[in-house]
């Protein structure tokens, strides 16, 4: 049998070897290092040393932002995180015509972002669907500016993003809660357990994994939110620019002949080290379970 030269492997690794370092290792390298210089477009490139940073600390619109990202992680995590799997303990059940409901849920995460935030725009809109009903129906006397007020708009976007990614995490735990074993629930219902107990004692230990993992992922997409606040609020990121999240705003800061491509990549790195601290708190929490396990 003959066998395989040492540099084979290196071969069928190369290629996505290469991708990894020229789109994502080098640009990530880049942007730290602009991040301490005044980079500008045709302008030669000036090292600043940490006033990038500095100008962040008394950056109001940042301050917005980073409230606007926060306030979307309160609110996103504990709703992503048992929405779902309430979801999928519901179409779990072999009924008949569950598929269907099973695709319907997941659709929304196949559509486009873009396309169902214009759909919601024209929703909520001042004269749009739901400002017409509610009219009509005679709760309002004039139209909700849903999408001129500041926590309007944060509240429509939280609800696309919950609507979106319902489907998604409902996946996850449908895998998760082919692990739990049908044994301990009927175990539990045995020695008399109602529904929430066995939901609670059973059901939510068998999934812990997987509700660490899903609280993890939505705090990371909640703090790099972009598309919903963009297309509902027109790209200004509401009145003042209050609901403008920190990716809209590094677009806003580095875009353009006199963007200042140094600031930008500066919070561009302050927001790669918040979207570390969930998977941190995942690796912790791995690691403490490691320790407890008995040797």
């Amino acid at each position: 049998m003959r066998s395989h030269r040492w540099f084979t492997p290196w071969l069928l690794a190369g290629p996505a070897l290469v991708w990894v370092l020229v789109f994502s290792l080098w640009p990530f390298v880049n942007t730290v290092i602009l991040s301490f210089t005044d980079a500008r477009p045709l302008r030669p490139v000036e090292p600043v040393g940490f006033a990038q940073y500095e100008r962040l600390l008394g950056d109001e619109q940042f301050g917005y932002a980073l409230i606007t990202c926060l306030v979307f992680v309160a609110v996103c995590v504990p709703l992503l995180t048992i929405l779902p799997l309430l979801l999928a303990l519901l179409v779990e059940k072999q009924i008949p015509g569950i598929a269907f409901f099973r695709t319907t849920f997941y659709f929304p995460v196949v559509a486009s972002a873009v396309v169902v935030a214009l759909i919601w725009s024209w929703i909520f809109d001042s004269r749009g669907v739901l400002n017409q009903v509610l009219e009509w129906m005679g709760l309002v006397d004039k139209p909700i500016a849903f999408l001129v007020d500041r926590w309007w708009l944060l509240a429509c976007a939280i609800l696309l993003t919950v609507w979106k990614g319902l489907g998604f995490y409902m996946v996850v735990y449908l895998a998760a809660l082919g692990n739990v074993g049908k044994e301990l629930h009927e175990a539990a219902m045995m020695d008399g357990a109602g529904p929430f107990r066995r939901f609670r004692n059973v059901t939510i230990p068998g999934v812990r994994g997987a509700m660490v993992l899903v609280s993890a992922l939505i705090a990371v997409s909640a703090m790099r939110v972009f598309t919903e606040l963009d297309i509902l609020s027109n790209g200004t990121g509401g009145p003042g620019g209050y609901d403008m999240s920190i990716v809209m705003l590094i677009r806003q800061v580095g875009s353009g002949l006199s963007g200042n491509l140094g600031y930008a990549a500066a919070i561009s790195v302050v927001l790669f080290l918040l979207t570390l601290i969930p998977l941190a708190a995942i690796a912790f929490m791995n690691r403490e379970k490691k320790t407890k396990v008995p040797a």
